[in-house]
């Protein structure tokens, strides 16, 4: 019975992944906790909470063609400004729609709508709406090494945003040592000593959420994080479910505008026509600490010696 479901796994997603990662992480949970972020001249500060989960199955088609479904929801506390009342939760719900092709042995590309909805979650309008996307081309230029290029872009509160994907997926030949960044968006690189493995990683991608509590104007949140950290990791029931502790620095940057105020455009770091006006103390960076749980399944195990 064993034997069969490992077959139907692999000829469910064989075909999605043969120009990929030797896994596919269906299913990750993700708590978070920040200690005593201050605000920028004063004696105040906040902790900032959060809650992450994400979905991705795709669904084969043929031999050259997925589709790529799944959904990501986060929420995050925090108080915003001391001259604010109370604190805000600022939650996302997005979507994930996507068509992955193999086009040769060595050349594959995936195409995602990501729509989301991004907000306080008070008087939900179409303001709450945003829409992004992304394309990436892969060349597998070794059985353990695969280049990766694209962009991705999205409508925001604050404006558009776009910034190139450049990437690499590396897995040594033992299998143990494994790059996986997709630049300058995320990274993660690791070290397996069969069910533990230390990493790092790092995190950073503009977001916006739309406001609708009191305040004396209309605003919106543009948090822009960037987010490193160091984790151990084990895993359990052959490395299926992932058990991972993290401890790291974030950049805690939740700057308040009021609704409106936005910059031309934004590509990667650099800002087009910005002369908005902060109306939030800026929150300086501090510790989190983090705790993750991911269901993996895998197609060509590691070596766990």
């Amino acid at each position: 019975m064993f034997l069969l479901k490992k077959l139907f796994v692999f000829l469910l997603f064989s075909p999605f992944f043969l120009a990929a990662q030797e896994y596919v992480d269906v299913l990750k949970l993700g708590f978070y906790n920040t200690f005593d972020a201050e605000f920028e001249g004063t004696n105040e500060s906040t902790d900032v909470t959060g809650f992450e989960a994400g979905i991705t199955f795709p669904i084969v088609l043929n031999d050259k063609f997925a589709l790529i479904t799944g959904v990501d929801f986060s929420t995050h506390h925090l108080l915003l400004s001391p001259d604010f009342n109370q604190s805000t939760d600022l939650y996302s719900t997005l979507l994930k729609l996507g068509l992955a092709t193999t086009h040769s042995s060595t050349w594959s590309s995936t195409i995602v709508l990501l729509p989301k909805i991004s907000s306080d979650y008070e008087n939900l309008s179409g303001d709450d709406f945003y829409f992004g996307g992304y394309a990436v081309a892969k060349l597998k230029k070794k059985e353990n090494l695969i280049y990766r290029f694209g962009f991705y872009a999205s409508t925001e509160a604050f404006g558009m945003f776009g910034t190139p994907i450049l990437g690499v997926y590396y897995v040594s030949p033992n299998n143990r040592f494994e790059i996986d960044a997709s630049l300058p968006i995320q990274v993660d690189i690791n070290y397996s000593f069969g069910k533990a493995t230390l990493g790092f990683d790092y995190f950073g991608i503009g977001r916006s959420y739309n406001i609708s509590q009191e305040t004396s104007i209309p605003v919106y949140i543009e948090q822009s994080p960037l987010e490193f950290a160091s984790y151990i990791q084990y895993g359990i029931l052959d490395n299926s479910i992932l058990l991972r502790a993290k401890i790291g620095y974030t950049s805690n940057t939740h700057e308040v505008y009021e609704q409106g105020d936005k910059l031309d455009f934004r590509l990667s770091a650099f800002n087009f026509g910005d002369d908005r006006t902060q109306l939030n103390p800026d929150i300086l960076g501090s510790v989190f600490v983090k705790f993750e749980a991911i269901y993996r399944i895998h197609f060509d195990k590691k070596d766990s010696h």
